[in-house]
């Protein structure tokens, strides 16, 4: 079975720091691209951050890019998402998952950014 649990969110001020962790199970995670999605309240699902098997690619949405960073722990089958000098604009559900749409994602972990 197929299991994406993230964690690591929470409340930060703007201009602070969250790194997101995403456990996974049940599928090869060597062997496929992983990505972020995260969607904000009323909007649709919005691409983050994407990342190539063997760590050799790694692609950024242009509203993240230089402030967020997504690696991976072969070891571990986990996924993460430094995120940095974080905005309100940030605020969203992030999700890990699978393909770059956020089909097949977990249920992902809230992240609030406000003073």
């Amino acid at each position: 079975q197929v299991r994406l649990m993230e964690s690591g969110g929470g409340l930060v001020q703007p201009g602070g720091s969250l790194r997101l962790s995403c456990a996974t199970s049940g599928f090869n995670f060597n062997h496929d691209w992983m990505f972020w999605v995260r969607q904000a309240p009323g909007k649709e699902l919005e691409w983050v951050a994407g990342m190539s098997l063997g760590s050799t690619e790694k692609e950024y949405a242009d509203s993240v890019e230089g402030r967020f960073s997504i690696s991976r722990d072969y070891a571990s089958n986990t996924l993460y998402l430094q995120m940095n000098n974080l905005t309100p604009e940030d605020t969203a559900l992030y999700y890990c998952a699978r393909d770059s749409k956020g089909t097949l994602r977990g249920q992902g972990t809230q992240v609030t950014v406000s003073s």
